[in-house]
C-alpha cells in the first residue's frame, strides 16, 4: 500500500510538491490553508480532492495520512512540523527549517521522539550537477576540501515591500535566511562539519528602495514591516579547520545575479553555478559544473556534463524523501544538519549585531 500525503500551504511551491509526490507514487489526499480563495484555487489547479482550513481539520479527516508536507511562511514551519510529528506523521518541510536554531532543535527532538522522518527541501542538493559533484568528492578525487565560497547575490531582488518576506518576526530574516541554499550546498560539499565561529556584517542599504524590487510580482503591503537585511557578507571557521565565505543579497550593487558554490580541495577544486540571463529571471537549465585539477603537468578545467533539470531539483528532492521512507535511498539531508545550518544563520546575525566574531556552541 502506498503513502498518502497532506499538504499545508497553498503557495507557489505546490507546483513542485504535488507533482513531486505523485511522481513518487504518493497519493495527495488534501490541502490545508487558512485563506479560502488560495486553497480553492490551488486544489482546482492541481486536482487535489479536498481542501481544509487548518492542519487540525486535515488530520481529523485523514487519520491514515502518512506524510505532512509544509510550504507556509517560515514562522509556521516549526509549530506545524511539531504538530504533525506528534500526530505520528513523517514531515517534509520547505526551507528554512525554522526561524532559528532553537526551534530547529525542537523539531529534531520531536522527530527523534516520534521515530518519524523529518526532511527539508534543500532542492539544490538534488540538482544533477550536485549529485555529480558529490560522486567526485566521495570517490576521493577532490581530496580534503579546505575552503568553500557560497554566493547567492541579487542586484534587484527584494520580494515585495511590507509583506511577510520583509517582516523578520515571520520570515526570520532577509536574504541570509531566504537564500541559504548555497550555504547549505557548500556545507554539504564540506561534509557538514561543526561550525566553530562566525564573523559577519549585514547591510540594510536599498531594502526599502523600490528600484530594487524583484521581478516576481509579489504585491507590497502598505504599512507592513521592513526590518530585515538587504545583504550579508560572512566568514565561517569549522572545528575541522575548514572555512567558508558566504555572501547573500536581495539588493546590492553587483554586476548581475550570481548563484554558486566554489570549493578548493587538496587534489581538485570545483564549482557549481547557476547562470542567469536577466537579473532575477531563471535560466534554470543553464549551469556550470566544473572540476579544476592538474593532469600530466597541465592545469585543466574539466566540464562535468549533466542532464537538464528545469525543476531545479525540486521534484527530485521530494522523490528522495519518499525513497528514503521506502529505504531505497539515503536521505539527502538530516535534522542534525539543519540544526548546524541554523546555528550558522543565528551566528551571522549575532556577529553583525555585536561587531565581533561569535563562537558557535556545540
Amino acid at each position: 500500500m502506498g503513502f498518502k500525503v497532506g499538504i499545508v500551504g497553498a503557495g507557489g511551491m505546490t507546483r513542485y510538491h504535488v507533482p513531486g509526490f505523485r511522481s513518487a507514487g504518493v497519493e495527495v489526499v488534501g490541502l490545508a490553508d487558512p485563506v479560502p480563495e488560495a486553497r480553492e484555487r490551488t486544489v482546482k489547479l492541481h486536482g487535489i480532492p479536498a481542501a481544509y482550513a487548518s492542519l487540525d481539520d486535515l488530520l481529523a479527516a485523514h487519520k491514515d495520512v502518512d506524510i505532512i508536507s509544509i510550504l507556509t511562511p517560515n514562522k509556521f514551519h516549526a509549530p506545524l512540523a511539531i504538530q504533525a510529528l506528534r500526530a505520528g506523521k513523517h514531515v517534509f518541510c520547505e526551507k528554512p527549517p525554522a526561524l532559528d536554531a532553537a526551534s530547529t532543535e525542537q523539531m529534531a527532538a520531536e522527530a527523534k521522539k516520534a521515530g518519524k522522518r523529518l526532511q527539508f527541501n534543500f532542492n539544490n542538493r538534488a540538482r544533477p550537477e550536485s549529485f555529480a559533484m558529490m560522486e567526485y568528492i566521495r570517490s576521493g578525487e577532490v581530496g580534503r576540501i579546505n575552503s568553500a565560497q557560497a554566493v547567492w547575490c541579487r542586484r534587484s531582488g527584494v520580494p515585495g515591500f511590507g509583506g511577510w518576506f520583509t517582516d523578520k518576526s515571520v520570515s526570520g530574516g532577509g536574504p541570509v535566511i531566504d537564500l541559504l541554499h548555497m550555504l547549505d550546498l557548500a556545507l554539504h560539499f564540506l561534509g557538514y562539519p561543526e561550525p566553530e565561529w562566525v564573523l559577519a556584517q549585514t547591510f540594510r542599504d536599498f531594502i526599502d528602495n523600490r528600484d530594487f524590487r524583484g521581478p516576481w510580482g509579489i504585491p507590497d503591503v502598505p504599512g507592513g514591516k521592513i526590518d530585515v537585511e538587504a545583504a550579508c557578507h560572512g566568514f565561517i571557521r569549522f572545528r575541522t579547520g575548514q572555512v567558508c565565505f558566504v555572501r547573500s543579497s536581495w539588493a546590492e550593487m553587483s554586476e548581475r545575479e550570481t548563484v554558486s558554490v566554489t570549493f578548493q580541495g587538496t587534489k581538485a577544486g570545483g564549482v557549481v553555478e547557476r547562470l542567469f540571463g536577466v537579473d532575477g529571471i531563471d535560466e534554470t537549465s543553464v549551469d556550470r559544473c566544473q572540476l579544476f585539477t592538474v593532469e600530466h603537468g597541465r592545469h585543466v578545467n574539466r566540464n562535468v556534463i549533466v542532464p537538464r533539470d528545469d525543476a531545479m531539483g525540486r521534484l527530485r528532492s521530494v522523490q528522495n524523501f519518499v525513497r528514503s521512507l521506502e529505504g531505497t535511498e539515503e536521505p539527502l539531508n538530516t535534522p542534525d544538519q539543519a540544526v548546524k545550518l541554523m546555528k550558522v544563520v543565528d551566528a551571522l546575525f549575532a556577529s553583525s549585531a555585536s561587531g565581533e566574531p561569535v563562537r558557535v556552541a556545540r
